[in-house]
């Protein structure tokens, strides 16, 4: 493990996350065990970027709430009260909470492994299950518009607003992302970190490193193929290194420009612009279910550890055809 962290660094989350906003909080004392459990995270459980950076805002909530205390110094009360204001207070979701509570469950973990603090401080704490939502997705015909989005801006009668400063390669390359996300069904960071030399265009499939550097091949279609070797081919030859997707400057593609990438076909798309990557994820998964795919296959393709998961996917095509059945029906 690295040198010791000091209160306002936040290892683990790199240039391609983005900054790490100024802390509202200082640290609790002592003040490097944040930084040792973060580096932990990122280092050797091998957590996203985006996750790390949620466990650090979730201790950053605790000093917050117990300004003056010492990490070693709160135990299950402390923790009980302070979950219980957080759930009252009604400014967390369901999920926020889960995680606020999954965050402080490991680092006491953490800690008490190292002899830091007793161990066992959360046994016998609990959080209610919460109810699961159903994935949003888009449908068949609104993924054809989004997908189409891109090369429309490539016609010569399309204003030129749209496409302001946007060169060839790069509306290319848009429709490429759009057709992996779809075609592969890959999470964000996946799809930023893909290289070049994982795309094997002749035998269709990706190498992905997803979730815990755990690899994983998936299938790719003709279509998605077929616009990924276009953008290649456009891409000025300075510019081709290691990464798959690049911008201007030849760096590899941040997730946030990919975000406000999928916001402007969004738009032109005539779709909701609030949409996330990760929506173009369940709407892979569900089109897949709807298409007959097998279960155990799709968990997979997804790289889901658990079947338990990919089954969420079930209720929502059961919720579709629900509604379907509801609307058709004389008798429904």
């Amino acid at each position: 493990m690295g040198g010791r962290t000091g209160a306002g660094k936040i290892p683990g989350v790199g240039s391609r996350a983005g900054a790490e906003p100024k802390p509202a909080t200082e640290w609790l004392e002592p003040p490097d065990w944040p930084g040792l459990f973060l580096e932990y995270l990122s280092g050797v459980r091998s957590m996203s970027a985006y996750t790390v950076r949620n466990y650090a805002a979730a201790l950053r909530r605790v000093c917050g709430a117990f300004p003056g205390k010492r990490w070693d110094q709160l135990g299950t009360d402390e923790f009980r009260r302070f979950l219980y204001r957080l759930s009252v207070d009604g400014k967390l979701s369901a999920a926020s909470l889960r995680l606020q509570f999954s965050a402080l469950r490991s680092f006491y973990k953490f800690l008490g492994r190292r002899g830091l603090v007793a161990e066992g401080l959360f046994t016998g704490l609990k959080l209610p299950a919460p109810g699961r939502r159903l994935p949003q997705h888009l449908t068949v015909g609104q993924m054809a518009e989004l997908l189409d989005a891109p090369l429309r801006l490539l016609d010569p009668g399309a204003p030129k607003r749209r496409g302001k400063g946007l060169a060839r390669w790069q509306v290319l390359r848009d429709a490429a992302i759009l057709e992996l996300f779809y075609s592969a069904g890959l999470r964000l960071q996946e799809l930023v970190d893909l290289n070049d030399g994982e795309v094997d265009l002749r035998s269709l499939a990706l190498r992905v490193v997803g979730k815990g550097k755990k690899e994983r091949m998936v299938i790719l279609g003709e279509p998605a193929a077929a616009a990924y070797r276009r953008y290649r081919a456009e891409l000025p030859t300075k510019m081709g290194g290691e990464a798959a997707f690049v911008g201007p400057g030849g760096r590899r593609l941040t997730p946030r420009a990919v975000q406000l990438m999928l916001k402007r076909y969004l738009a032109l798309a005539g779709l909701d612009r609030s949409l996330s990557p990760h929506k173009l994820r369940h709407t892979f998964a569900t089109h897949m279910l709807d298409g007959g795919a097998d279960l155990r296959a799709l968990q997979e393709l997804l790289g889901h550890a658990s079947l338990g998961t990919t089954q969420i996917y079930t209720q929502v095509s059961a919720e579709r055809l629900r509604r379907a059945y509801d609307e058709a029906h004389p008798r429904a």
